[in-house]
């Protein structure tokens, strides 16, 4: 369950990066580069720990992604959507 999330998380992450956003669009394009890399690294890094407690018996943290995932589709919808 939590590979699937982290795929969908990714998955809003590109797009947010690629939705020409206001706010986006006025960094300089080596801010927008390291940005999207770092925000990448990190997604991984939250989904790789997830993965690895949850198999080490803590499936608390299934949870704790799902939330995390809802906040990122919600963060992702308002900054889409142009509400932010």
């Amino acid at each position: 369950m939590i590979f699937v999330l982290g795929v969908g998380n990714f998955a809003l992450n590109r797009a947010v990066f690629e939705s020409g956003h206001p706010l986006l669009a006025r960094l300089p394009h080596r801010s927008r580069v390291l940005g999207h890399r770092a925000a990448l690294v990190t997604e991984f890094a939250v989904l790789f720990f997830a993965l690895l407690l949850a198999e080490k018996g803590w499936p608390g943290f299934v949870w704790a992604y799902g939330a995390y995932t809802g906040f990122n589709t919600l963060a992702a919808w308002l900054i889409l959507n142009r509400k932010v």
